[in-house]
């Protein structure tokens, strides 16, 4: 997952990593901003790494923001200090906090340097990362298999940190595994196109309030579509796709997920993506529409009739030739032959 996001480390960044890992510092606190890695805090070492490790980490944990901490022990191996990484990611901070600073993890890891890291905690509550719950942490480590509940409890909790259940606001219908959550009206257009009372709909995500929400549901046909493709934004796209194929008159679901490239921020190319396949699994399962084609596209001339077409009844023998008879010799007699008996050379009359 390295530098999944795309997010890294700037030259001061790094330098202030180097100086860390020579034992200049005890902590520091690296934080996500402007879609970089940054310093959010440095502490110095004065005492033994387990006498000061509450009074210098806790402090700097916010209830409702992710970071990572990386707190030198007073050990070395053959590449120097070694190092706690904490990811702290609280159960109140938004989703799409959690997503990004869940996804950049082994990015941080790699920029600091992998061999300097001894161990790695992850907590969502302060007890999970103390001193005691780190104490804890190396019990668990050490112990044999199977983990205690507790631990599975929280190995459970790390897999699913950027997993929430999706609801439909007040109608409070939940699905597992959605990122953000449905809106109301995007749901009640799906159930429509569901029901072919309209032939279109877009959605997009409101980042703000992390809900997948509706852009509008316009009559839309195949000229029409690359029209509603956005140059500058993300989306995704269910079109009622009306054709005739082998004489039979046919209308397939189509989903498209539209990225235009790099003129999206970081952050809205992850939680699109991550969104993308929860929302696909949710149609076909929970509202039981059959998906005929999934495509993704960065422009929307793509969609061209012929091209539609042919994603959605792809050519699989379009080169497949038929056997071929071997051609016989040329003429009726084939080809002419000349051969003379042993011994006689060229010059002979």
């Amino acid at each position: 997952m390295s530098h999944q996001t795309g997010i890294q480390a700037g030259d001061d960044v790094k330098e202030i990593f180097a100086t860390a890992r020579n034992g200049d510092l005890r902590l520091l606190k690296i934080v996500i901003e402007n879609e970089q890695l940054a310093v959010g805090g440095s502490k110095q070492a004065s005492q033994a790494w387990d006498q000061e490790y509450d009074s210098l980490v806790l402090p700097l944990l916010q209830n409702d923001l992710p970071c990572y901490i990386l707190y030198r022990l007073d050990s070395s191996n053959n590449q120097g200090y070694e190092w706690i990484f904490i990811a702290w990611s609280p159960d109140h901070s938004p989703v799409r906090h959690k997503m990004l600073y869940a996804a950049t993890r082994a990015t941080l890891k790699k920029e600091f340097g992998g061999g300097h890291i001894k161990d790695e905690v992850f907590g969502t509550v302060k007890d999970d990362v103390s001193l005691s719950g780190y104490k804890k942490y190396l019990t668990a480590q050490a112990a044999p298999l199977p983990l205690t509940a507790a631990e599975e409890e929280l190995r459970q909790i790390k897999l699913k940190e950027v997993s929430t259940d999706i609801s439909v606001d007040s109608k409070h219908q939940t699905l597992q595994g959605v990122a953000f959550p449905l809106h109301a009206d995007a749901m009640k257009a799906l159930e429509q196109f569901r029901d072919k009372k309209v032939n279109y709909v877009q959605l997009e995500i409101n980042f703000e309030k992390e809900l997948i929400i509706l852009s509008h549901t316009d009559p839309t046909e195949i000229k029409d579509l690359p029209k509603r493709i956005p140059k500058d934004a993300a989306r995704y796209h269910f079109f009622l796709y009306k054709h005739s194929h082998e004489g039979d008159y046919l209308e397939s679901i189509v989903f498209i997920y539209s990225m235009p490239g790099y003129s999206c921020s970081i952050k809205e190319r992850m939680l699109y993506s991550s969104c993308k396949n929860p929302l696909v699994e949710m149609v076909e399962s929970h509202m039981q529409m059959e998906i005929e084609k999934k495509m993704e596209i960065d422009n929307g001339d793509e969609l061209t009739p012929d091209f539609l077409y042919e994603e959605v009844h792809p050519k699989q023998h379009a080169h497949k030739q038929a056997f071929a008879k071997p051609k016989g010799p040329a003429g009726k007699r084939g080809v002419r032959r000349i051969t003379r008996p042993p011994g006689q050379d060229d010059g002979d009359d």
